[in-house]
């Protein structure tokens, strides 16, 4: 399936002829060893695909025993996986690099010696185990891997036309007209439930079947349950309890993390690690509150204030109702209808959170709680930057008939902000200066 990362590992190739190795980060299942093979098969005369979850013994071998020597190095693995290779047209693929550290620490010289091409593939890449005793090569650039977006979930179905005209009536505020519009929030619809994961979306691309869909997407989630208890080893525990609490979080009408839900009197620097486990390994997406939008989001993040998104909005779905049949899952009904209640409205939130980080933005929200006088109470959903300002982002329901919290922001921060957004179900509109879009169209910002 075709991927926008793609023109990513082909600018890498271009403009650095070798002088660094190319790091790609991301969540498991979300396409990293595909892309891999398939780059090192489009765009190269031959290329060694190492995997090292699955390490057979003589390469293990060939790594700690013959480094010294990279002629006879290169010489061994090239009989061992019986290709070729060829000085500067070849690409060597250390595929789940993170099980293996002192391959990642090696890939110093092996830039330096300068024959081959390299892209390392990982999970989990920067958590302590997988970095600990060995030197971090300066000679890698570090790129991370999401789950499909919007746009290539389209490809993926064969529509290759529809997001281009998007893109222009985004661009010029026009909107798309009752009937496309319907038609885009339709495919929109489907791909809130399928979500972006290339197992989820082939499978429905093949199938268009709903339970075959979500039965994919129940693997992917035990797997990742496998790797906490695997790899969070002695704070397991409470990695499993704040994923598992997750859907039951994003459902409530004040979405920041209450930990409270899991244990009375917990503490976020008790649980900093687990939510850091979650986040190196590309499974949520964390929102942190921006007590002061007018400086540098980061500089004001208050990290024990956030939101836990899921990475990919279709295993939401399907973590929804971990447990039940795929029959028993209400989502998909009311999804499919258009009969969005309270917490139908998380999907709709959570998606526009994948969009945003998929499209290079950290996540901020804008929360303020004033006891004495209520009326001074404030969310913004989220906080993004464009022209070196900071604009608001409302996510609301198609049924929404104000954003008293966005007016109240925009009266506080009056010539400091930039544009502000809703993003709703209905067509792009202009209102009170304020630009309405289609959740499709978070892509955009």
């Amino acid at each position: 399936m075709k991927r926008k990362i793609y023109r990513r590992l082909l600018e890498w190739k271009e403009k650095d002829h070798g002088n660094c190795a190319l790091l790609l980060d991301g969540a498991r299942r979300v396409g990293k060893s595909y892309i891999a093979r398939l780059f090192g098969e489009n765009e190269y005369r031959s290329f060694l695909f190492i995997d090292f979850a699955h390490l057979p013994h003589e390469v293990r071998n060939i790594f700690e025993h013959d480094f010294e020597d990279l002629d006879l190095f290169f010489n061994k693995l090239s009989a061992y996986y019986r290709e070729v290779l060829y000085v500067r047209e070849s690409l060597i693929i250390f595929d789940e690099v993170q099980r293996y550290p002192a391959a990642r620490e090696m890939v110093k010289y092996l830039v330096a010696d300068g024959r081959y091409d390299y892209l390392e593939t990982g999970s989990l890449i920067s958590l302590r185990m997988n970095v600990q005793d060995i030197v971090i090569p300066s000679e890698e650039e570090h790129i991370k891997m999401f789950p499909m977006d919007f746009e290539e979930f389209l490809w993926a179905l064969g529509d290759e036309t529809t997001v281009p005209y998007l893109r222009e009536c985004f661009e010029e505020i026009r909107p798309l007209g009752q009937a496309m519009h319907r038609r885009v929030m339709n495919d929109f619809r489907q791909y809130l439930l399928v979500g972006g994961m290339p197992q989820a979306v082939e499978i429905y691309r093949e199938t268009k079947n709903f339970e075959e869909t979500d039965r994919i997407k129940k693997r992917i989630l035990n797997l990742y349950r496998k790797d906490i208890t695997r790899f969070a080893a002695g704070y397991d525990a409470k990695v499993l309890a704040i994923f598992d609490e997750m859907p039951t979080q994003l459902s409530q009408t004040e979405k920041k993390y209450k930990l409270s839900n899991i244990k009375k009197g917990a503490r976020f620097r008790d649980y900093e690690n687990a939510f850091m486990w979650l986040a190196e390994a590309m499974v949520v997406n964390h929102c942190y509150n921006a007590t002061e939008p007018s400086v540098g989001l980061s500089m004001s993040g208050e990290h024990t204030t956030r939101k836990c998104y899921m990475a990919d909005t279709g295993l939401l779905v399907t973590h929804s109702f971990m447990d039940d049949e795929y029959t028993d899952n209400e989502l998909y009904r009311d999804i499919l209808l258009d009969k969005l209640h309270v917490n139908e409205g998380m999907l709709m939130e959570n998606i526009v959170a994948q969009e945003l980080r998929a499209n290079g933005h950290k996540l901020f929200f804008y929360s303020r709680t004033d006891k004495s006088q209520r009326e001074n109470n404030m969310e913004i959903d989220f906080l993004i930057r464009q022209k070196r300002k900071i604009c608001p982002v409302e996510v609301k329901s198609g049924a929404y008939r104000a954003h008293s919290s966005l007016d109240k922001f925009r009266t506080k921060f009056k010539g400091k902000i930039g544009q502000p957004y809703v993003l709703y179900t209905k067509d792009v509109m202009v209102k009170e200066e304020v630009i309405h879009l289609p959740l499709y169209m978070a892509m955009f910002l």
